[in-house]
C-alpha cells in the first residue's frame, strides 16, 4: 500500500509563487500560440482571442493539479483550486456586464503583484467603459485576514493626481480565510481622458500600503444614441442627453436642476434614478452610479451617469422611467472653496415623491 505524503513528515509550505508562475507561463504560451496561428484579421477580433487565452490558462492550472495529485495531500489540492487565475475575477463576479466584457477581450489583463507582510495583492483586470472604471484584484495571504482588513478598498489617481471628485463602490468575495477577490468601481466624469496612467492604492489594517500604476484605456465598442429628452416635474428640470450601449452595459447620461439653498443639498434632483424595461416588459437591472452637484445662483445642478446590465440581441426598444430613490436616513458633508467641511443633517420632511413621465428609446441596429 502506498503511503500518503504527510505520513513522512509535515506538508511543505504552499508554493504560491511557483503556482502563479506556472499559470502565467501557461497564459504566455497560449498567447504566443495564438499569435502564431491566427491571421491578422482574426487577431483584431478581440472577442475571439480572449476566450482562447482564458481556456489555455485554465488548462495550465488543471495540469498542475493533475501532476500534483500523485504526491500532494487533498488539502494542498483544495487550496490550489481556490487561487483565482489572473483575468478571471470579472468572469466569476456574477455581473453580466463584466463577464461579457471580459469574454470579449475588452478588459485589460494586468497581473501586477506586490507582496507586503506575507499578503500578496494582484491587480488582475481593468475595464474602462462609458460609466465606470472597474478594477478586479486578488488577495492571497499567508495568514487569516479579518473581514474588513482593507477598509473601504482602493483609492485611485489620474496621471499621478487626485481626481476633482470621485465616487464608486467596493466589494470582496471571500474564497477562503486567506484568499479573496475584490472589485472596485469608480464613476467616470466628463473631464476624464480616454486613456491615462491609473494609480491604485490599497491600505491594510497592519499599516501595509500596496501601490500600483496601471495603464487604462476606454473601450471603443460603444454605440452612442442622442436622446435630448427634457421634462419638468415638481420644480425639477431633468435633461437626459444620451444613452450608450456596449458589451459591458447601458449608460444613461443626465443633468438635473432644482432651486434650493446653499445650506441644503438634499433636494429631490439629487436622488434621481431610472427604471428601464424592454419591449416585452422585462426589467434591465440597474447598478446605479454616483454623481456630482454644485450650487450656483440659487440653483442646485446635478449630473451623473447611471449604469445598467447589457441587453440581449432581440431587444428593439427601451422604456425609461425616471424616479426619485428617496433615502430613509443619511446626511452629507459640504466643502467650501477653502476646503472647510460642514456636516449636513438629513431632513426627510424636505423631500417628496415626484412623478416623471416615461420615454422610449429605439435600440440601434449596430448594437445587435
Amino acid at each position: 500500500m502506498k503511503k500518503s505524503f504527510n505520513e513522512n513528515g509535515p506538508l511543505p509550505e504552499f508554493p504560491r509563487d511557483e503556482v502563479r508562475a506556472a499559470i502565467a507561463k501557461g497564459i504566455q504560451q497560449a498567447e504566443e500560440q495564438i499569435n502564431m496561428t491566427q491571421t491578422p484579421v482574426q487577431m483584431k477580433r478581440k472577442s475571439k482571442r480572449k476566450p482562447l487565452l482564458y481556456v489555455a490558462s485554465t488548462a495550465a492550472a488543471f495540469s498542475i493539479m493533475i501532476g500534483s495529485a500523485a504526491y500532494v495531500s487533498p488539502t494542498f489540492a483544495s487550496t490550489l483550486s481556490q487561487l483565482p487565475i489572473v483575468g478571471s475575477v470579472f468572469g466569476n463576479s456574477g455581473l453580466p456586464g463584466l463577464k461579457q466584457a471580459s469574454e470579449q477581450g475588452l478588459t485589460s489583463t494586468i497581473g501586477e503583484k506586490h507582496t507586503i507582510n506575507g499578503i500578496s495583492v494582484t491587480v488582475d483586470e481593468v475595464l474602462y467603459d462609458e460609466s465606470n472604471i472597474t478594477v478586479g484584484f486578488t488577495i492571497d495571504s499567508e495568514m487569516e485576514l479579518s473581514n474588513e482588513y482593507f477598509g473601504a478598498g482602493l483609492d485611485f489617481t489620474i496621471n499621478g493626481k487626485n481626481p476633482d471628485a470621485s465616487s464608486g463602490s467596493y466589494g470582496e468575495k471571500v474564497l477562503s480565510p486567506t484568499v479573496r477577490t475584490g472589485i472596485a468601481t469608480f464613476d467616470v466624469k466628463d473631464n476624464m481622458p480616454d486613456s491615462f496612467e491609473m494609480g491604485l492604492v490599497l491600505e491594510g489594517k497592519g499599516g501595509e500600503k500596496w501601490d500600483f500604476k496601471v495603464p487604462v484605456k476606454k473601450i471603443t465598442d460603444i454605440v452612442y444614441v442622442p436622446v435630448n429628452h427634457k421634462q419638468q416635474a415638481e420644480g425639477i428640470q431633468l435633461d437626459v442627453s444620451k444613452i450608450s450601449f456596449s458589451p459591458s452595459g447601458i449608460a444613461i447620461d443626465y443633468k438635473a436642476t432644482e432651486k434650493g439653498t446653499i445650506d441644503n443639498s438634499q433636494v429631490g434632483a439629487s436622488f434621481i434614478e431610472f427604471h428601464i424595461t424592454d419591449q416585452n416588459g422585462k426589467e434591465i437591472t440597474s447598478h446605479s452610479g454616483g454623481g456630482e452637484g454644485h450650487f450656483d445662483n440659487d440653483v442646485w445642478n446635478f449630473s451623473s451617469t447611471k449604469s445598467f446590465d447589457p441587453i440581449s440581441d432581440d431587444v428593439q426598444k427601451l422604456t425609461i422611467t425616471p424616479y426619485l430613490m428617496l433615502p430613509s436616513g443619511g446626511g452629507g458633508v459640504q466643502t467650501d472653496k477653502d476646503g472647510t467641511e460642514t456636516k449636513i443633517p438629513f431632513d426627510k420632511s424636505s423631500l417628496k415623491e415626484v412623478k416623471f413621465q416615461p420615454f422610449t428609446v429605439e435600440v440601434p441596429k449596430q448594437n445587435k
